[in-house]
């Protein structure tokens, strides 16, 4: 039994920033979107990378399914894009978004874009990992949103 609280262990984990990416598929009825921070590189070859959206999502059986996906590295003024995805309610309403490979929808104005077809699946305990194989990625100059200690963060470079 671990000697530490769930609260405990969040806070602990809450040290690492992380980046702030929403992933895009194209489920059953219509786009949807899930804000993740949840991203790694595996591999250069093959280009590979993953994500674990948590089991107890509504979206998740969309995203568990999907062939195709997009993740997103948002940028630091995409805060509201993040929040946005973080629950249910708006999706992509208002939004202009593009079609890429596999209909996945695109969000533009991004740090940097994935877009993967999902290549495995693994039990991650609450939380699935999904790896994607990358077929084509873009990339702009841009700061990055970043996740630390519970809130958004703005990475300024200089």
């Amino acid at each position: 039994m671990p000697e530490f609280s769930d609260r405990e262990l969040r806070d602990a984990l809450g040290c690492f920033a992380t980046g702030v990416t929403v992933v895009t598929t194209e489920g059953p009825d219509g786009p949807l979107g899930i804000t993740a921070n949840s991203f790694a590189s595996v591999s250069l070859d093959p280009p590979l990378v993953l994500w674990s959206p948590a089991r107890k999502s509504r979206r998740f059986p969309a995203f568990e399914a999907a062939s195709h996906f997009a993740i997103h590295v948002l940028s630091g003024g995409q805060r509201l894009l993040a929040e946005r995805f973080s629950s249910t309610d708006r999706g992509f309403d208002g939004l202009d978004v593009i079609r890429g490979i596999g209909g996945v929808p695109l969000l533009a104005g991004c740090a940097a874009r994935f877009e993967c077809r999902h290549a495995a699946g693994y039990d991650g305990g609450d939380h699935l990992i999904v790896v994607g194989e990358v077929l084509r990625i873009e990339q702009a100059d841009v700061p990055p949103l970043v996740f630390w200690h519970g809130s958004y963060r703005e990475l300024w470079l200089g």
